[in-house]
This record gives structure tokens, C-alpha cells and sequence, in this order.
């Protein structure tokens, strides 16, 4: 069977993910703090902050890939702070970039060696992977931190018939951005505005594009941008 082990699947594009890829057959795994509430998903509980359970959970994944024929390892999982450049804790900091960076690095290193041919590994990043924006710092940094390990992927992975590509969705209606721009109606129709159609991306959309760059390895090293056509200022 084949397998998608998703970090942070239990709500938002996660979620959306998670079910695009039951439609498609997939045992799906899901590495995260909390459940998704779908019993066709598999939920490994994960705090990626707490090194014994990253440890536990990839323990438990090898065991799915010995008898997966492939593997899609979407990188989803993040944090989203209000921060700046001039304003930002470094022990928070160092939380952000464990969660989208370190925990990345770790599933890879113990993961990779197991994936068969024909499995990919997708990083789900950010307009924020390539631009910058105030008062997300943090993000910005981790963001564009998993761009350079795409790319870096794709170069070290040559060879080996597992692709990658960076997914960079724009503002999408999540449960992440809502709290992030504080539930303000306003604010949120200001940003849906921002792009050519005038709505957020439906986190749906974004499941549809994973699916479809599992499954076209001609995409390697690439970074879709999945904005609905981001107006520039």
C-alpha cells in the first residue's frame, strides 16, 4: 500500500491533506500534537518540540515504510508567531525552528533511507518562503529556511527516483490564520483581497496540488506558488 505520513494533519491544510489522500487510496499517517478526528487516519502523537516523542513517532513510521511500496512525507507541521525583527525571544525562536526545520531534518535523516522509489518529499512553505512581511519573523525565517532545504534535498537525493518540491500557498482560511489576524473580519477580507480572484485559497485546493506533485516527479526541486495569483504591490 502506499503510505502519506503527514506532520500536523489534524486540522487546516494538514487535514485537507490528509483527506485527499484517503480519496486517493493512501494509508495516512498523522504526526501531531493533537487527532484528527477521521478514523481512516492513523494518529501518531507527536509533539515535535519533545525530542523522545519525535524519536517514538519515527520509530513507529519505519515500521508503516518496511511495508509501504511509497511514501509521500509532507512537511506541513509549523508555528505562526506575532514577532519582528527587533522583538523576538530567542528561546522562541529556537521552538519555530525546531518544529519547521530541526523536526524536518530529523524525520528525513531516519525516514529518507526507507522510502522507495517513486515516494516524494514535499515541504508545504509559505509566500512568506520567498517574500517578508512585518510581524512575522519567525515564520519568515523558518519559511525560507525550508526553501533551502528543498532545494538542498534535491540535489542530495539525485539518483535515488524520490523527488521533492516546496508548496507555497498564500493566505489560506485556516484556523492558523484566523487567530494569527485575531479574528478580525476586516483584516481577513483586506488579505483575501490581495490576490487576483479576491478570496482565501481553500485549504482543499492546496491537498489537490500535494496530491497531483506526489505524482508528477517531473516538478523536482520545485516551488509551486498556489496564491490564486498574489497582486503586487
Amino acid at each position: 500500500m502506499k503510505t502519506a505520513i503527514i506532520t500536523g494533519a489534524s486540522c487546516g491544510i494538514g487535514a485537507a491533506i490528509a483527506q485527499r489522500f484517503i480519496a486517493d487510496g493512501f494509508r495516512v499517517i498523522n504526526v501531531s500534537r493533537r487527532p484528527n478526528s477521521d478514523s481512516q487516519v492513523e494518529n501518531l502523537a507527536c509533539d515535535l518540540l519533545n525530542e523522545a516523542q519525535v524519536q517514538s513517532a519515527i520509530g513507529k513510521c519505519l515500521d508503516i515504510l518496511s511495508s509501504s511500496e511509497s511514501t509521500c512525507l509532507v512537511h506541513n507541521a509549523t508555528i505562526l508567531n506575532k514577532d519582528r525583527a527587533d522583538d523576538c525571544d530567542s528561546a522562541l525562536l529556537e521552538e519555530v525552528l525546531r518544529v519547521s526545520v530541526i523536526a524536518v531534518n530529523r524525520l528525513n535523516q531516519e525516514l529518507l533511507p526507507h522510502m522507495q522509489p517513486g515516494s516524494s518529499v514535499i515541504y508545504i512553505g509559505s509566500t512568506l518562503s520567498e517574500k517578508a512581511v512585518p510581524g512575522a519573523f519567525s515564520y519568515v525565517v523558518s519559511k525560507h529556511a525550508q526553501l533551502g532545504m528543498m532545494r538542498a534535498t534535491c540535489q542530495d537525493l539525485s539518483g535515488r527516483d524520490v523527488h521533492t518540491a516546496c508548496i507555497c500557498p498564500g493566505f489560506t482560511d485556516t484556523k492558523m490564520l484566523r487567530e494569527h489576524l485575531q479574528h478580525d473580519e476586516e483584516t481577513l477580507r483586506a488579505v483575501a483581497a490581495m490576490n487576483s480572484f479576491g478570496r482565501l485559497v481553500e485549504p482543499g485546493e492546496i491537498a489537490d496540488l500535494v496530491s497531483w506533485v506526489h505524482n508528477n516527479p517531473v516538478i523536482n526541486g520545485s516551488v509551486l506558488h498556489a496564491n490564486l495569483g498574489q497582486l503586487q504591490s
